[in-house]
């Protein structure tokens, strides 16, 4: 239901987080710069082009912090991760929420149209949550072109190594280019550490500055950053779980594709069934076989890929003639 990776820690990380919990008596670091370095030396980006937080959504909330005004509008499709709304509160930005268009994607062309009215902000979750959809490199590099160069462009790729490679936008290349964007990332959904809310985000150094003066002390704990660090050296181990995960989605997808069900394309880790009308009866079918889904009444209904039992009870409560 929370988009879950439903693999526990590989043994080795384990084994790390459990080696290091007889030092968790003492503080970590006042600021994680540690795991800064680790995660700056991996993508092959200076230190200052980075920061950390607590999940991605913690280094949006600093970003946010640092970018905007009280009253001010942050712009955003919607529907989108529920968070965001939130972060809106938060930091008193006035939220501007721009329908989704069929099928499930983001209106670039009306938050651009937004963002140039009034907006300190504009997120963009690409693959997009809920429905799963993958805006391609062409529209986003053009989208970005499109807002202007005093508002921040926050760029949430929570799911982004779901992606196939070969159609994932080279996102971290463009931070370069435009001073006002922040690649957002995670290390909860593929790297299955949701448990330890690490997040990072690329940006130019002067951006990244101004989010770091967001940052709370001590807020990275030490186990947190063992975490990472042992995952970072498991990349293959890591990549494996992320294609059984995605074949597990395809092979939901064909499923309940073929008992009518209409189902949107996914490059994530969950599924989007586009059944605006049938939602309180595909919630009904799942508590039958004890399946917690994420319902959107009136929109459609979002699956998590879990364990192949907890997919094949999915299959079975789906399959039967609507």
């Amino acid at each position: 239901m929370l988009n879950e990776n439903p693999l526990p820690p590989l043994a080795s990380v384990a084994e790390e987080i459990a080696r290091g919990a007889g030092s968790i008596n003492r503080y970590p670091e006042f600021y994680p710069e540690h795991l800064q370095s680790v995660v700056a030396e991996w993508l092959g980006f200076p230190e200052e082009w980075v920061v950390v937080g607590s999940g991605s959504v913690g280094v949006a909330l600093q970003a946010l912090q640092a970018h905007v005004r009280p009253g001010n509008g942050l712009v955003y499709g919607w529907r989108n991760f529920d968070a965001y709304p939130l972060l809106a509160d938060m930091t008193g930005a006035r939220a501007v929420q721009v329908p989704l268009l069929p099928g499930g994607h983001q209106d670039l062309t009306g938050v651009a149209k937004e963002a140039a009215a009034d907006a300190d902000a504009v997120i963009v979750c690409n693959p997009h949550n809920p429905t799963g959809q993958l805006l391609s490199a062409d529209e986003l590099e053009e989208f970005i072109g499109l807002i202007p160069a005093d508002t921040l462009i926050v760029l949430d790729e929570a799911y982004i190594e779901f992606v196939e490679r070969s159609q994932r936008p080279d996102s971290l290349k463009w931070v370069r280019q435009y001073p006002n964007l922040l690649v957002l990332r995670t290390f909860s959904k593929a790297y299955g550490l949701a448990g330890m809310r690490v997040g990072y985000g690329v940006a130019h150094p002067e951006m990244a500055e101004r989010i770091n003066k967001f940052r709370l002390p001590y807020s990275m704990s030490s186990l947190s950053v063992v975490a990472v660090e042992a995952s970072i050296r498991e990349q293959r181990e890591l990549e494996d779980r992320v294609r059984h995960i995605v074949a597990e989605r395809e092979r939901v997808v064909r499923g309940l594709t073929e008992s009518g069900w209409s189902v949107l394309p996914s490059h994530t880790n969950f599924l989007w069934l586009d059944e605006p009308a049938r939602v309180d009866q595909v919630g009904a079918a799942l508590d039958r076989v004890g399946v917690r889904a994420r319902l959107y009444p009136g929109d459609g209904v979002r699956l998590t890929i879990g364990e192949r039992a907890s997919n094949d009870a999915v299959l079975s409560a789906l399959s039967s003639p609507r």
